[in-house]
């Protein structure tokens, strides 16, 4: 079916279930579907159906009720994967709402009870599924997906990402933070220079510039390495090309996922290439300082705190894996203009 108006009596809307699996950024970003669905069918449980890696965005969240998370490696036997998919489906769901394509989301709606069922439309064969379709819609990732709510008469207000930490993980980053030398007078800024993409990858070497430049300029300023598993090599890579490596704080181990975003709560500013952790910052109300690439401007959440900067290279952006140019988008886009502009959208945010 297409998109048409359904109209369905809050009170008689008991469990909701919200299909992302992934990536983490993507998780991130779908978090105001929960909320806005949550504000509309205010006595439903709403669960969510994610892969394992993407949980902790989650957790804590007051607008879901369960997590069923999906781990590749647990279900290795085909039999043991159709068990866990039809448990998830035959929760009495009155409301199924799903966020991406994908084969294991398509198992879900073609097993789920569900009387109303909500994606976009795609192909046949994953619209076959679903009761319900709106066009996909384009623009920042998050009003993307709440779009898929419309037949709800549900639309998106602006609403963020959110990602809710405890008094403990708060508690706790503070105690890093003081072990780190960290005092009042010092401002924080997060940085991510990782990316499995080398078409959304700042080089390290100019991250490493631009730390230099700022450090020089303002000593109150402390940056925090950011990495996931098996991409700590990037620190050695930044500090080796460092001006300033008393200004830059590189956590042993790297933080993990909750640990970043209370860290990124303490800070000024997060700065980054465009992956999940500048959703993050974003979901937890920190300002953010991206550098595109390939990347088109339209995972910037739309408000002054958030900024980008990308190369004025024709071709930017491309939103290719691959480039004929050797990126020089990312290599040839200067660390001095880079720095400037920081210290501009520093001024912005401050004010």
């Amino acid at each position: 079916m297409t998109d048409s108006t359904i109209s369905l009596n809050p009170e008689k809307v008991r469990k909701i279930l919200v299909c992302q699996l992934r990536q983490i950024g993507d998780v991130m970003l779908s978090t105001p579907v929960a909320e806005l669905l949550a504000q509309k069918f205010p006595d439903a449980e709403i669960h969510y159906f994610t892969e394992k890696k993407c949980v902790p965005v989650l957790e804590n969240n007051p607008y879901i009720s369960k997590i069923w998370a999906l781990d590749k490696k647990e279900l290795s036997n085909p039999v043991k994967e159709f068990a866990f998919y039809r448990k998830v489906a035959r929760q009495g769901y009155d409301l199924m709402v799903g966020l991406q394509h994908l084969p294991r989301i398509r198992w879900i709606s073609y097993l789920t009870d569900a009387p109303v069922k909500l994606s976009y439309n795609s192909s046949w064969i994953n619209d076959i599924g679903y009761t319900h379709l709106t066009p996909a819609k384009s623009g920042y990732a998050s009003e993307s997906k709440a779009a898929i709510l419309a037949p709800l008469g549900i639309e998106w207000n602006f609403t963020t990402p959110k990602l809710y930490l405890t008094d403990e993980e708060r508690n706790a980053m503070s105690a890093q933070l003081k072990e780190w030398g960290v005092t009042d007078e010092h401002k924080l800024i997060t940085v991510d220079a990782t990316h499995h993409d080398r078409g959304r990858k700042y080089p390290p070497e100019n991250y490493a510039k631009v730390i230099s430049i700022l450090a020089e300029k303002h000593k109150d300023l402390r940056f925090v390495l950011l990495a996931g598993p098996g991409e700590e090599g990037i620190f050695d890579e930044i500090l080796s090309a460092c001006d300033t490596p008393e200004a830059v704080i590189v956590p042993s181990p790297s933080l993990q996922l909750r640990q970043v975003a209370a860290c990124q709560e303490r800070s000024l500013l997060h700065f980054g290439n465009c992956s999940a952790p500048r959703h993050m910052s974003v979901a937890v109300g920190t300002p953010t300082f991206v550098i595109l690439g390939s990347s088109s401007d339209a995972w910037r959440f739309p408000s002054k705190e958030h900024t980008t900067v990308n190369s004025d290279i024709e071709c930017c952006p491309c939103n290719s894996t691959s480039c004929s140019l050797d990126y020089k988008c990312l290599y040839e886009l200067d660390p001095a203009l880079v720095a400037a502009k920081i210290e501009k959208h520093i001024e912005v945010i401050t004010r």
